[in-house]
């Protein structure tokens, strides 16, 4: 029982992260991307949308990897070991873009130098989504072997699949169909950034639905129990859900209703996560590593758990009243 509250805290903490540290992802893209007469404003906008909060964001991730080597010692370790090529990248991305993010605002403002910071900046927050999707998609494959708490599969099992690369292509359109929705929000003092980030949105936005079918359909070859998991019988209910959250975040883009269009996009992003889980459940690495073969003593997720909830007391209400302070203007 204690070993599933601390897997449902990891999944908590992976939809937090999503939400919000891909939303800043997804704006690095957008910046990367900004072209024609309102490229500069464009960036300044992101900026400003990102500063006050992108550092904060990453800890949703330390809380991630802090669960799993605590909670999951044995998975913990075989995902290190057996992704150590896309993690080191998803971390090199996480220093080189909060790095270029910074010098960027307190280097020289010459164009020379903002736009090669630009550049770092924007091609970083391509690739840590993308070694983050991949990730994720390689944990399913059933490529990655565990014997005896030793990987025996090697450095390049699972995620140079045709599946976990394209849920790499799914993280990066999803984060940026996140990113450009909320940029609608953080714009409406500028009407022409608005609809710049609008139709960003609906582009990135119908996009998903491709890119999600080619995720499925690839699955069935390369994450089979993956795949099997998708066909149990919730499975019909959420892709329903999910699909409803679609439309209606497309359609109030369309119609400029924004707040429901963050709301549905977030429910969106919610309830794929939730879906991947399910279907992965109860493996943290298909097909060795489980949450009920792999988890710590019993007295060490005990002190865990209890951790949790005295970290939380501090934590969330700290949060809280951070994004009142920096982001409280949007509803003022």
């Amino acid at each position: 029982m204690l070993e599933l509250i601390v897997a449902i805290c990891i999944l908590l903490s992976l939809i937090l992260y999503a939400v919000m540290g891909g939303a800043d992802f997804g704006g690095g893209m957008w910046d990367l991307l900004a072209v024609g007469p309102r490229a500069a404003r464009q960036r300044k906008a992101i900026a400003e949308a990102i500063g006050p909060i992108w550092e904060a964001n990453h800890v949703w991730l330390i809380l991630v990897v802090v669960l799993l080597f605590t909670g999951f010692p044995i998975g913990f370790a075989g995902m290190m070991t057996a992704l150590n090529i896309p993690l080191t990248v998803m971390l090199i991305g996480i220093v080189m873009r909060g790095s270029a993010f910074i010098f960027r605002k307190y280097d020289s403002k010459s164009d020379t130098v903002q736009r090669h910071w630009s550049t770092v900046f924007g091609v970083a927050s391509i690739l840590t989504p993308f070694s983050q999707g991949v990730t994720l998609g390689a944990l399913s494959t059933g490529q990655i072997r565990i014997v005896n708490g030793q990987v025996v599969s090697g450095f390049f099992a699972g995620w140079i699949t045709l599946f976990a690369l394209a849920c790499g292509v799914f993280a990066l359109v999803l984060f940026a169909f996140l990113a450009a929705t909320y940029l609608t929000l953080e714009t409406k003092s500028q009407p022409d950034l608005q609809n710049d980030f609008r139709l960003r949105a609906l582009w990135s936005g119908l996009m998903l639905a491709p890119i999600a079918g080619a995720v499925f359909l690839t699955s069935k070859h390369g994450a089979p129990e993956m795949y099997h998991g998708l066909t149990h019988w919730w499975a019909p209910l959420l892709l329903a859900w999910t699909s409803v959250m679609s439309a209606v975040a497309l359609v109030a883009l369309w119609r400029r209703w924004f707040s429901l269009a963050r709301i549905a996009a977030i429910s969106q992003v919610t309830l794929i996560l939730v879906g991947w889980c399910l279907a992965q459940y109860p493996n943290l690495l298909t097909p060795d590593v489980t949450v009920t073969n792999a988890h710590a003593p019993e007295v060490t997720l005990r002190l865990l758990v209890l951790a949790l909830g005295v970290g939380a007391i501090v934590l969330l209400p700290s949060l809280v009243f951070m994004f009142h302070i920096f982001k409280g203007k949007e509803s003022r």
